[in-house]
């Protein structure tokens, strides 16, 4: 396994720790920079923890909302032709971002501050509010661009595949059997034949061949109908496989089954999927 096969195999454990680490190292520098700004100034008017208590919370808040910035850019695709609506929801988006953030951020500081028995005072609400927003529309800026552009870059590093259709027709039912992926401005093939399990990963349905994973826009729904005949079979609301690929199946006292491929992936057989399957077996 290459170096971009473990990181995609391990995709979003890799971003938590990224994200982790440059907030970690942000409000570091941020909270030293206050208590040395301070010191220069004279006898500085709070304790050594405040200012860390102070960037942390931050931190802590804006983390919690970046899956909610994720969601948001899934959600609404920018479209030029129709930039007044996206500018609104986007604008409206930024406010709600703020408004979680100050709450998140305000919470944990009181919470910080209780415990040692003493008293957070955030200041006039409003006041406060239209100077954190400044701060916060601009951070919800960097962080919608930072997500586009980091899921530019990984498309075109593991490629993104598209069907190749067997008609001259286009339909979301129209079965197919080979797949053009284009990678780092290359195009190849691969057969449909060759995918060992499917695993659905939001707007996209990540296909899994030899170590190598592909993602294809579409649900995990729509793309199983498309190739069910060739021998695929959905087995849990996250997960489809190759029948042909199948080593073993080992029950368990749930009610579930495991389900074993012949690469050493074992994968969850759910008890809503068990007749469907038992049914492509026979």
């Amino acid at each position: 396994m290459n170096k971009l096969q473990h990181y995609q195999k391990y995709k979003r454990p890799y971003e938590v720790v990224a994200i982790f680490c440059y907030l970690l190292i942000n409000s570091v520098i941020l909270a030293t920079s206050v208590i040395m700004e301070a010191n220069r100034s004279g006898e500085p008017g709070f304790q050594l923890w405040e200012p860390f208590v102070w960037e942390f919370s931050s931190a802590i808040a804006t983390m919690v909302l970046i899956p909610g910035c994720v969601w948001l850019l899934k959600k609404h695709l920018f479209d030029w032709a129709k930039v007044k609506v996206f500018f609104a929801i986007y604008l409206f988006s930024s406010v709600v971002f703020s408004l979680a953030h100050v709450v998140i951020m305000v919470s944990i500081r009181k919470l910080v501050y209780w415990s040692q028995s003493l008293d957070y005072n955030f200041g006039n609400i409003w006041i406060e509010f239209f100077y954190e927003f400044r701060k916060d529309l601009w951070s919800f800026i960097f962080i919608l661009m930072f997500i586009k552009g980091y899921g530019f870059i990984v498309s075109r590093l593991q490629g993104e595949a598209n069907p190749i259709a067997v008609g001259e027709e286009e339909s979301i039912t129209q079965r197919f059997d080979r797949l053009l992926v284009k990678k780092l401005g290359k195009e190849f093939i691969v057969k449909v034949e060759d995918i060992e399990w499917l695993e659905s990963s939001g707007n996209y349905v990540n296909l899994h061949i030899k170590e190598r994973i592909y993602p294809i826009r579409s649900t995990l729904t729509q793309l199983i109908s498309q190739i069910e005949e060739q021998g695929f079979c959905r087995i849990h609301r996250s997960h489809a496989i190759n029948l042909n690929n199948i080593e073993s199946i080992t029950p368990l006292s749930s009610g579930d089954s495991e389900v074993k491929l012949d690469n050493g992936k074992v994968l969850n057989l759910s008890r809503r999927y068990k007749d469907a399957f038992k049914s492509q077996l026979i």
